[in-house]
């Protein structure tokens, strides 16, 4: 990879380039409009929709500016040339909770496409750290602000 590169999935590259052209080519001109119509309505220092607006716009160009900049430094990591008895960037690991049993499977991917309802966990994230390298069966123990947790690894995929 290129110093300063960050990784992606070639699916989270193709995510976040598409929300990226949906910010840029719907969200950003709406927002404009919507600021332009709120101003007509007079006096902007009690005007709330001129300020939600802003504050939308604000949101709307701080990630445009979050993702241009990954996007420019992206390297996408084929995991399919994976050991796929190994965790690595972009795996599908199962694993169970000792204490409770629960199953969960997580994809570890980059920072920028990482997103829990989506059962993805950053590369940077603790449990993603303690899961790297480990094989079906180990047991990884991550350290969580109640203690110690447990886990299991019961399957890899890539």
């Amino acid at each position: 990879m290129v110093e300063n590169s960050i990784p992606f999935t070639s699916e989270g590259l193709s995510e976040l380039t598409a929300e990226l052209k949906q910010l840029k080519e719907v969200e950003r001109p709406q927002v404009i409009a919507d600021i332009a119509e709120a101003r007509a309505h007079g006096d902007l220092s009690e005007n709330a929709e001129y300020h939600a607006a802003r504050e939308k716009q604000g949101f709307i160009e701080a990630r445009i500016k979050e993702l241009e900049s990954g996007l420019s430094r992206a390297s996408v990591v084929d995991s399919s040339v994976q050991d796929a008895h190994i965790v690595r960037f972009g795996a599908y690991v199962t694993f169970s909770n000792e204490e409770s049993g629960e199953i969960k499977t997580l994809r570890i991917v980059g920072d920028l496409e990482a997103n829990l309802e989506k059962n993805r966990i950053s590369l940077s994230s603790p449990l993603a750290r303690a899961f790297m390298g480990k094989e079906v069966g180990d047991l990884v123990e991550v350290r969580v602000p109640k203690g110690i947790q447990e886990y299991v690894i019961t399957e890899i995929n890539y």
